[in-house]
This record gives structure tokens, sequence and C-alpha cells, in this order.
């Protein structure tokens, strides 16, 4: 046993590069897991400023100068913030409120009355008594859940003042990111070794996926929240830009997204047209959407960006968000591509052997 365990050590961890990495990989994975909370403004504005810096590289090539560049984009970034807060989320939360108000009730009592009718046709499959039962777990979970969603306002209210900090100190953390970039990184650099092609080999993987994976993430949220706000208002449908919002952020969730944000809108339809051709309108518009962003928008936006296998990628959202919820589901994709790139450029035995060190090119 121990022969075997010193064969996997020596096979994994030859090289003093590999203990370099798995070090650096506990550090910041024991810095999130104890201190995510407190550090969550430094950890979103990172996250952004990556994101935007594409944009200011892009300006740069453009002849742009880059404090100039960084202005623009950090302009264009507090316009959005703005208008997210602003006008986007008192429309959904105002949706919201009334979709809970007035609509469950309705779907409730449609439910309720499909259940009972099912002891008559099938008797020896379901009886009233399991139908009533039925009928009050669910009458108590909306109750519980239409409760939740009026008293947020007023629980949330403790918790207001962190999140005025969190609204200040995100965007100032992110206008310095963007400005002194280079000196940050420089900075950073200086706490690894010289010696570090493991390393670097796992950041230019993982750079151009992950960010590529998130920005074409974000333009497709965008696209798909927007033609379907622009469908469901010409057809007339209530709640328009709360189901946007769901469905835009439904394809952060490949292949389980946008199966359980059908449920709200086809329960939406149904409410509002019943049964008919206004319902099937809805559902087939609904269907050409999600099949473009599906065979059109995600091949164009990502290509090769990520080669992840589906399994991979249901896996990691499983197991990312069930560690860190919300966002560890958005951000399990690019996690997932940071383990396969590590894992593609851990260092093994055989990499060292005397074929391969004389096949291997001199620096």
């Amino acid at each position: 046993m121990l022969r075997i365990l010193r064969n996997w050590a020596d096979n994994y961890f030859s090289d003093e590069e590999a203990v370099y990495l798995v070090v650096l990989l506990l550090v910041i994975g024991l810095t999130i897991a104890f201190f995510g909370g407190m550090l969550a403004p430094v950890f979103t504005a990172m996250v952004v400023a990556y994101l935007m810096q594409g944009l200011v590289g892009a300006l740069e090539r453009r002849g742009v100068k880059r404090m100039l560049a960084v202005g623009l984009v950090f302009t264009l970034f507090m316009g959005l913030l703005i208008a997210t807060l602003v006008v986007l989320l008192p429309m959904v939360w105002r949706q919201l409120v009334l979709l809970v108000q007035d609509q469950l009730p309705h779907v409730l009592k449609n439910v309720e009355i499909w259940l009972r009718g099912l002891p008559a046709h099938y008797p020896e499959i379901i009886s009233m008594e399991q139908v009533n039962s039925i009928v009050a777990v669910i009458q108590r979970e909306v109750a519980e859940a239409g409760q939740g969603v009026l008293t947020l306002s007023l629980a949330s209210i403790p918790n207001l003042v962190e999140i005025m900090v969190f609204l200040v100190l995100v965007p100032l953390l992110v206008f310095f990111f963007l400005k002194d970039r280079e000196t940050l990184v420089n900075w950073m650099l200086g706490f690894l070794p010289r010696k570090r092609r493991i390393l670097s080999h796992v950041w230019q993987e993982m750079d151009g996926q992950i960010a590529n994976y998130v920005r074409g993430k974000a333009i497709e949220i965008l696209l798909v929240g927007g033609a379907t706000f622009i469908a469901f208002v010409l057809l007339d449908m209530n709640y328009a830009v709360l189901l946007a919002v769901l469905v835009g952020l439904s394809v952060v969730v490949p292949y389980i997204g946008a199966t359980v944000v059908t449920l709200p809108v086809a329960a939406v339809a149904y409410v509002q047209f019943g049964w008919g051709g206004d319902f099937a309108l809805v559902m087939i518009v609904y269907g050409i959407i999600q099949f473009i962003d599906g065979n059109i928008l995600v091949p164009l936006l990502f290509s090769e960006a990520v080669n992840l296998h589906p399994v991979a990628i249901i896996t990691a959202i499983l197991l990312f968000g069930g560690l860190w919820g919300l966002w560890g589901v958005f951000f399990a994709i690019p996690l997932a591509t940071l383990i396969k790139a590590v894992i593609n450029a851990w260092p093994r035995q055989a990499d060292y052997s005397p074929g391969k060190l004389e096949a291997q090119p001199e620096a």
C-alpha cells in the first residue's frame, strides 16, 4: 500500500511546480471558504473588472488611450448598473408581487380541480383521500411561498446598510482594478515563484475560454431576455418583464434552465388565455426563441470556447450550485474549465521520460 502511494506521489508530484499549484489552489479555496463573505465586494469587483478588461483592450487596440478607454467602459458599467437598480429591479419586483397575489390562486384552483377529477377516472391508482392530502400540501407550500415573497422587503431592511455598502464598494473597486491593472497584477505575481510554467499553462488555457464564455453568456442573457420581452409584449402577455428576466437568466444553467422556466411561462399563458390558439401561439413563439438560442446563438457565441462534455457541465452545476447557490451555478462552467485546465497541465512522471525530454525544444 505504501509503495502504491509512493508511486502515485512520484508520478503526480515529481515536479515542484505541482506543489506550488496545489498550495496556490488551497490558499485560494480556503480564502473563499473562510473570508468569502467579508471579501465578497472584492471578488465581485475582480470578476467584473476582468470581464470589462476585454472591452478596454479592444478600445486600446483601436488607438484609444488607456485612461479614456477605462473611463468609457466604467461609464457604460455604471449606466447599466443604475438602469438595473432604478428601472429593471422595481418592475420585476412589482410584477412578482402581482403574480403571487393574483395568478397563484388561479393556478392553484385549476390544479385542485384537475386533481379532484383524477379519482373518478383512475380510481385504482389514486383515491380522494390522497388527493385531499396533496391539495393540502400544495396550499400550505403556496401560502408559505407567497408570504415569504410579500414579507421579503421587510425582512431585508436590516441588511439595507450592507447592500448599500456593497453597491458603493464594488464600482469603486472595479474602477481601481481597471485603472491600476498592471500594477496590481505585477504585485500579485511577486508572490509567485519565478518558475511557473504550469501556472502559466493553466492561465493561458483558462483566460481565453472563461473570458469568452462569461462575456458570451452575458450577451446571450441580454439577447434572449430582450427577444422574449419584445415577443411577450407583442403577444399582450401579462408579467412580460418578469418572464423575460426569468427566460434570460435561464440560459445560465444549460439543459436545465430552459426546461424549468417553461413552467411559469406556460402557467401564466394558461391562466391568461386558457387552452386555445393564443396559448398555443405563446408556446410556439417561446419554443422558437429557445430553438434559435440553442441552435444558432449558442454555437455563434461560444463555438469551441468551452470544450466540456454535457455530463461534466451538469455535474459542475449540481456540485458548485450546491456549494455556493446562485453564484455557484453561474460560475459552474468556468470553475469546471479551471479544473480541466489544471488536470491538462498537471505534470506526470511520463512527461519527464528521457524520450520526451530529448524531444522538447530548448527554451
